[in-house]
């Protein structure tokens, strides 16, 4: 067995199964962002069922945007989903608040209300905001209260309408793109406002090659920012999407194979601090329209740990350096890295097993994931959690 656990990790590992030959003990998992689908999407999932997907595939600790309905911007709510989430599922839920009021972009949100109610972060998910002087105004105030801001980096005047990436697949099908561009200006805008004010940020699910290149250069000038990436970026790109596929259309979009090299190039030289599942459970009925009408996003919750063995079978990543990147590191990203070692617990993995993905073998409410049919190979085999 490969013990995987930090060093003076709290767990009894006399709790283990003797048959342990090949498999890897690892520490609970942090997803650095889920939409559990509460409130308000119930149609799609709710905290029980996405949140018992996510323990059973190793994650005890999930980040939540946001973007729900209602929109989460009164401190005040946010105990009641965190107990919520912990007694019909047994996670940890970390809640992210409102940058602006109901995201709507054109003041700041009441961030030292949602910093008391307990949000380790403000965000606009992928909301725009009505100028740069709003922008700059909330990260103003976010520095101030020491409130760490995620980004979803997007230039709404340059992605429009799109439902893929800009290239050849989405040329072929007729779909309109989203060019490279539109996240890569928003990035840039972003990093030079967080220059500015100083304000702790996370770029979260970058999926360029240009976006590398930028978060490269402001980490060499010792801006104080990280940066993830979803794990289906590293493993899709809009080839999968051939056929007019809406399993794999997602947003931001899988990009070309040039971005997808990028990305992994990123994840070995450190570039990218974390992997997180970016999961979106939907409804059957959310993918039977035609491709553009469809409703984006991927049930990954099921998939994501046998796509991180893959990463190490093909040497982008060794097994450490896979737990520093789900676990390890998305834990201090949250800002709750003394909790997730306090509460401690077990992950046992068993790398080598081969599974089929089915309605069955998901977890999830959701089944929307491209990998439906396919055989992947690494599975959770049990969890130690308390």
């Amino acid at each position: 067995m490969k013990n995987l656990l930090p060093p003076n990790w709290q767990f009894d590992t006399d709790q283990l199964p003797t048959a342990t030959n090949d498999k890897w003990l690892l520490p609970p998992l942090v997803d650095l962002c889920a939409r559990l689908r509460e409130p308000g999407h119930q149609q799609h999932g709710t905290l029980k069922s996405e949140g018992n997907a996510a323990r059973q595939n190793g994650f005890l600790h999930v980040v939540v945007p946001p973007d729900t309905q209602p929109v989460l911007e009164n401190g005040s709510l946010l105990a009641g989903l965190r107990e919520r989430a912990h007694h019909d599922a047994g996670i940890h839920l970390h809640v992210l608040g409102a940058l602006t009021a109901g995201l709507a972009g054109e003041f700041p949100a009441n961030m030292l209300g949602l910093k008391q109610g307990g949000a380790i972060g403000v965000t606009n998910a992928r909301r725009s905001f009505a100028n740069d002087d709003v922008l700059l105004r909330a990260l103003e105030y976010a520095a101030t209260f020491d409130i760490k801001v995620f980004f979803y980096p997007d230039e709404p005047s340059l992605s429009k309408n799109g439902v893929a990436h800009d290239g050849y697949i989405a040329s072929y099908h007729g779909l309109a793109g989203i060019p490279w561009i539109a996240e890569t200006v928003a990035l840039a805008k972003q990093l030079l406002i967080v220059e500015e004010t100083g304000v702790s940020a996370h770029f979260s699910q970058l999926t360029c090659k240009s976006s590398m290149d930028l978060i490269r250069w402001a980490k060499q000038r010792g801006l104080p920012i990280t940066c993830d990436v979803a794990m289906h970026q590293l493993h899709l790109t809009d080839d999968a999407l051939i056929g007019f596929n809406a399993l794999a259309y997602v947003l931001p979009p899988l990009r070309s194979n040039t971005d997808q090299k990028a990305l992994l190039e990123g994840l070995q030289d450190g570039t990218i601090d974390a992997i997180c599942s970016h999961h979106e459970p939907l409804a059957k009925t959310a993918k039977q329209a035609p491709f553009a009408e469809c409703q984006p996003g991927i049930s990954t919750l099921d998939t994501f740990m046998a796509l991180g063995c893959q990463l190490v079978r093909d040497g982008i990543l060794t097994a450490e350096q896979l737990i520093e990147k789900i676990a390890i590191n998305p834990a201090r990203i949250a800002g709750i890295e003394s909790q997730w070692r306090n509460i401690g617990g077990a992950v046992l993995v068993d790398p080598n097993q081969a599974w089929q993905v089915t309605a069955d073998t998901m977890h999830s409410a959701g089944k929307n994931s491209p990998f439906i049919g396919s055989t992947l190979v690494g599975q959770v085999e049990q969890i130690f959690f308390n």
